[in-house]
């Protein structure tokens, strides 16, 4: 298959990097995937950079907002944009980005294997990082009960009592998507009122195997070679409680990678997401930014959005090499 993904030799890497490109894509979420098709169909040398496929994307239970598909896992989504790739012969090179530098006109992207690729543009499409519990026992048990992934570790709960622990689009699709296979699902949300959208709180309020507990927080976790009860604290009544179960997933939020964004130089706001235009552009010129890192679409963090923002990025890009680079 001409889909070249996955861990390649540093030789075959570093003969990959010799050639200058048109666009080096760093991440590979929805955004930067969608930028990768249409750089392609824009006759553009480009090529992915990323240390997953898929991004949040993957990671997301049941996604039943993307036009097209009524309801669709976050991994079948994955595949489907992934195959669409494919199908332009892209390259994906499985590696991180550490650093991005000017080299005259043009930039030089190294990377952790240490390989340097020559590129005219970036679309930085790094998405976020999801954010921690930060109690104890938490980085003790993660990979034996703690999880941030429902899809990916779902199956291994068949049965069993999970909770989730947030109160957003996030935690309620994993929670609806978890109770296909625990026998119960908790959602601990820290308020008295759910951030999800209308139509998640319909389909949880619907289920019967998912209770929702109020005004609780995750005080720490404890257990014995896995995971077996979280202790809560009721924020009402400061009253600590215990909740046997065999699972707890995080979906608490995400924050840019504000730190590696500062390495670059690009302008970010308080919060660290990166300032662009209406084109994607940021503060260096050639270099351009979409999806979930940076301000556009009024930080509405939608697979949809990322997708839009990923396609105009490239647009700019292609309409910056014409006018700084003419053939």
């Amino acid at each position: 298959m001409s889909f070249r993904i996955g861990m390649l030799s540093r030789k075959a890497m570093a003969k990959e990097a010799e050639k200058e490109y048109d666009v080096v894509i760093v991440g590979s979420g929805p955004a930067g995937l969608t930028a990768a098709i249409y750089s392609a169909r824009y006759m553009l040398d480009t090529v992915v950079i990323a240390g997953e496929i898929g991004g949040q994307m993957g990671e997301t239970g049941y996604v039943e907002n993307y036009p097209g598909f009524i309801r669709i896992t976050g991994q079948e989504l994955v595949k489907r944009f992934t195959d669409h790739v494919a199908h332009y012969k892209v390259p994906i090179q499985m590696d991180e980005v550490e650093t991005i530098e000017r080299d005259g006109e043009k930039f030089r992207v190294r990377t952790k294997r240490g390989i340097t690729y020559k590129t005219k543009t970036v679309i930085l499409a790094v998405g976020v990082k999801r954010r921690r519990l930060n109690v104890p026992g938490e980085q003790e048990y993660t990979g034996k009960g703690v999880s941030y992934c429902a899809p990916c570790d779902a199956p291994f709960f068949r049965g069993k009592v999970v909770a989730v622990v947030g109160g957003g689009d996030s935690a309620a699709s994993a929670a609806i998507l978890l109770a296909d296979y625990a026998s119960r699902v908790y959602l601990i949300h820290r308020r008295n009122e759910l951030r999800a959208q209308p139509i998640y709180r319909k389909l949880l309020e619907e289920n019967p195997k998912i209770e929702i507990l109020w005004s609780r927080v995750v005080e720490r976790l404890e257990g014995d070679t896995f995971l077996r009860k979280a202790v809560l604290k009721n924020r009402e009544t400061g009253e600590l409680e215990e909740l046997e179960l065999d699972g707890l997933f995080v979906e608490i939020g995400a924050d840019p990678p504000r730190e590696f964004l500062e390495r670059i130089g690009v302008e970010l706001d308080e919060q660290g997401y990166v300032k662009v235009g209406p084109d994607q552009s940021t503060s260096i010129p050639g270099i351009f930014a979409a999806g979930d890192c940076t301000t556009g679409s009024n930080k509405y963090k939608q697979i949809v959005t990322a997708a839009a923002e990923g396609a105009v990025a490239a647009d700019a890009a292609y309409n910056y090499i014409i006018r700084k680079f003419p053939r």
